[in-house]
């Protein structure tokens, strides 16, 4: 067992996951405690307490920090993915060796069987612009000068940094580094910029004052950093990581500080540490630094994994984002569902906001850089004529299609959603994003080869859209030459109201079904909805035309052990055609129309605009992959498919080793408790 010396080290996830060990918080150092080492946050007071109770009790000690590479933005706003953990200093002391110094000086061959995967990993890096934090925009090209003949990037960082003092330096070393930017580059704007906690107002700079000069241009904004780097001819830094990261862009740099990076050969140095004597290239320093020093999560398993999991992560992060951008505005959402879908909106809290109506969005002085959210295919009066006269992003939102351990009826918070700017998928009268996916993209052979693993996950796991109903086997199970499987539906539900025509009742679809199959064992499945929340479409005369009505038993144990599927528009033939079963449709839902279905429909607006014919894996990867976007609540980002189909086995294996299971009904005033419980929780993350 591991001692950390401050509580939120013991109850970090990041922490929990990259040590091997449990741990454990103390106020003081317990002496019963059989304890294997203490660890403690780099050269803050947690990591000198640290050193000190190690010291005293004859154990080793461990120093942890943020990886190089660490989410999408800063603080706790997003969870850590890697971490470093230095048995014998840190690598931004270079007052002593640590463990990065150490292994930059061994003889150790860096690159040995990896050098393939440090260019790649660079490489990767450079392309998609990947820093520590992710979160700022590219540089605004308009803040360059554009009679620029040279230019030259001065680095600042906040007054008080621990990495500056431990680096050699003070503040007149930014001094002399600004003066040394402008007289070795006399033809060079100098750009200095700023820290982003000192552009926030939240921390001061060094050079946050410095007095105005023709030649030098304040960055005060916001920029990723790698796009900053690549405008720039020649850098200069004192201890900032950003100089490393120039380094990688292939960027001259100058350093007047000790960070770990400088001494080795590859920067001109302005001081000198004589503990670093060996020459080591820039993909030796990033194969030491990033590959050999630093553990990462991987967040598809929330266990150890390796950067390139963390790439990945991130990038998917930046393309979700890159989605909606400016501000996101919900209309017409009651307080407990906004507190729910807000973090899906968007990762910067500070963008999303909810309005009770089209006059209160209006007050906001929209542009065509805002986005205006509303649930389902209907927006609330005067939200479109809004969109069409300021120009603003319509987008019209529903659950996806794997959402969540529970019913959202019971206000459980979803996993995933579809948002989608063209139309929604179960409103066949125009077309939406996911058919236009389906209609034109040309799926990759990878594409299909992980929608066809993800399809066997979902059927090996027995995944559907809630996952809370019991598996078991049904007592009808075998004993019948042909079943018939008829899903019921929500008969107000939006996908019968706006997907079907001639059948649009549960009992006409009974109907037909017994038409289709008269010697067949016909199943009929109310929804869980009409059963627990007592929604539209219950049927008293079911048993004329059903030989078993099934409320016991799950939709995927029904469809284990059914030949067909009769369905209106329901997802559980979607689900059907995942686990090979013949599926019949009566209106037109998004898998209709594609050649995988029998569609009963003749003259159907979707069915005709549908000619392409697709393959399972084609209509699986444009449906699951592609459409949805996929929540994590624990890293507290965007995820994948793979990711939440992760989660609800995790949920439901929690479940049922506590015992506590998501009930399916639940009472009026069991509701309004969750919802107060929502918004409390909403508030408090405020």
């Amino acid at each position: 067992m591991l001692i950390a010396t401050s509580k939120p080290i013991a109850e970090s996830f990041t922490v929990a996951t990259l040590l091997e060990e449990q741990c454990r918080w103390y106020k003081s150092f317990p002496q019963q405690a059989s304890a294997t080492g203490v660890v403690g946050w780099g050269k803050k007071a947690s990591g000198q307490r640290a050193a000190a109770w190690a010291e005293a009790n004859g154990l080793p000690c461990w120093y942890l920090e943020d990886g190089f590479i660490r989410s999408y933005a800063p603080g706790q706003a997003s969870v850590g993915l890697s971490l470093v953990v230095d048995a014998s200093g840190i690598y931004y002391d270079a007052t002593r060796p640590c463990d990065l110094e150490v292994l930059l000086a061994s003889e150790t061959d860096l690159l040995a069987g990896i050098e393939d995967d440090i260019e790649r990993a660079m490489a990767l890096i450079s392309d998609h612009g990947l820093s520590k934090y992710n979160h700022a925009p590219e540089l605004a090209m308009s803040a360059l000068r554009d009679s620029d003949q040279q230019r030259v990037l001065v680095v600042d960082q906040t007054h008080g940094d621990v990495s500056v003092s431990l680096g050699g330096a003070d503040e007149t070393t930014f001094s002399a580094m600004v003066e040394a930017a402008l007289a070795e580059n006399p033809l060079a704007t100098v750009y200095i910029k700023t820290h982003p906690e000192v552009s926030g107002g939240a921390k001061q700079g060094y050079l946050s004052s410095w007095p105005e000069h023709p030649r030098i241009v304040m960055l005060r904004d916001a920029a990723n950093p790698i796009s900053l780097v690549k405008q720039m001819n020649k850098v200069y830094v004192v201890s900032s990581t950003l100089g490393f990261e120039a380094l990688m862009e292939g960027k001259p740099v100058s350093v007047f500080g000790l960070p770990w990076y400088a001494g080795w050969g590859a920067t001109d140095d302005r001081q000198r540490c004589e503990r670093r004597t060996r020459k080591r290239s820039v993909k030796e320093l990033f194969a030491a630094a990033y590959w050999h020093y630093t553990r990462y999560i991987n967040p598809q398993t929330h266990q150890q994994g390796t950067i390139f999991d963390v790439i990945d992560w991130l990038v998917l992060q930046k393309h979700e984002e890159a989605r909606l951008q400016g501000r996101i505005i919900g209309v017409g959402f009651r307080q407990w569902k906004a507190a729910n879908l807000a973090p899906l909106f968007s990762l910067d809290a500070q963008q999303v906001m909810f309005v009770d109506d089209a006059e209160e969005a209006k007050a906001l002085g929209l542009t065509c850089q805002d986005n205006l959210v509303a649930w389902g295919r209907d927006a609330p009066a005067g939200v479109d004529a809004l969109a069409a006269e300021t120009g603003a992003c319509r987008w019209r939102l529903e659950d996806g299609f794997i959402r969540s351990v529970g019913l959202g009826a019971h206000k459980v918070a979803p996993l995933s959603i579809a948002l989608d700017g063209e139309g929604i998928y179960f409103d066949p009268s125009q077309p939406s994003a996911l058919e236009r996916l389906l209609a034109t993209t040309n799926f990759a052979e990878r594409d299909c080869r992980r929608a066809r693993e993800i399809s066997q996950h979902i059927v090996d796991n027995r995944i559907t859209k809630y996952n809370v109903e019991p598996q078991m086997t049904p007592p009808w199970a075998g004993s019948h030459q042909e079943v018939v499987f008829v899903p019921g539906q929500v008969e107000d539900d939006a996908s019968i109201r706006y997907g079907t025509t001639v059948v649009s009742t549960n009992l006409a679809l009974l109907k037909e079904a017994r038409h289709a199959h008269p010697q067949a064992f016909i199943v009929y499945k109310p929804h869980p909805d009409v059963v627990y929340a007592k929604r539209k479409g219950a049927l008293v005369t079911a048993r004329q035309w059903a030989d078993h009505i099934e409320t016991e038993c799950s939709v995927v144990s029904c469809l284990d052990h059914c030949d067909v599927v009769h369905t209106m528009t329901s997802l559980v033939g979607f689900e059907a055609l995942l686990r090979g079963k013949q599926v019949v449709t009566y209106g037109e839902p998004f898998y209709a129309g594609w050649g995988l279905t029998e569609d009963r429909v003749t003259h159907g607006k979707a069915l005709h605009r549908r000619q392409r014919r697709l393959t399972l894996d084609e209509l699986v990867a444009g449906t699951l992959l592609y459409y949805p976007r996929y929540w994590d609540p624990v890293l507290k980002g965007y995820t994948t498919c793979e990711g939440v189909i992760k989660t609800i086995i995790a949920q439901r294996a929690e479940q049922a080793a506590s015992g506590v299971k998501e009930p399916l009904a639940l009472g009026f005033w069991q509701r309004q408790f969750r919802k107060w419980q929502i918004i409390r929780q909403r508030k408090k993350l405020k």
